[in-house]
């Protein structure tokens, strides 16, 4: 005899075992638990933390699980960056990523994992000195790649990923 199996019936006869295990109560008292603290929805905010309009193709800043995730900032993101060596643009995309990072709840002690791309890798040890002064107290994971070419004329441009540590 051949039974066909549907999600329907899949979810049911899973949700009975549950049901039967008693699993239940310690299911949806995480899940309460969660929706009570914020954690399972997604935050998007802009770069003052401040709920996104919805009317951006990428959003800047957006914090769940309490985690923020930092969208790739160029010296050109939020201003004009004041000349045009690695010192420059690497002081402007961090002070970008700090002010990201800050308006999520974060704090550059709390970035877990940074990804730099490079418009040219002779920019590397320019780039490590402005890094050093962001993070005395050790940085964190860290990916540095050089690429063929940075989106608006930036030198380089840094994503993240922080931990939330206050509210």
């Amino acid at each position: 005899m051949h039974s066909t199996v549907t999600r329907r019936s899949f979810a049911s006869r899973i949700a009975a075992a549950v049901s039967a295990l008693g699993l239940t109560g310690v299911v949806s008292k995480r899940a309460t638990a969660e929706a009570d603290s914020g954690q399972s929805a997604v935050q998007k905010l802009d770069y003052d933390g401040k709920p996104a309009s919805g009317k951006q193709m990428i959003t800047s800043l957006i914090v769940h699980n309490g985690l923020i995730y930092i969208s790739g900032q160029g010296a050109n993101d939020a201003g004009n960056v004041q000349g045009a060596d690695i010192t420059s643009h690497t002081t402007k995309v961090m002070d970008n990523v700090k002010k990201l990072v800050e308006a999520g709840g974060g704090s550059m002690d709390s970035i877990l994992q940074l990804t730099v791309y490079l418009g040219n890798l002779d920019y590397y040890d320019g780039m490590n000195k402005v890094f050093k002064t962001y993070f005395p107290n050790g940085g964190p994971a860290r990916t540095t790649v050089a690429v063929a070419g940075v989106p608006g004329h930036s030198l380089l441009e840094v994503n993240c990923i922080a931990a939330v540590t206050r509210k």
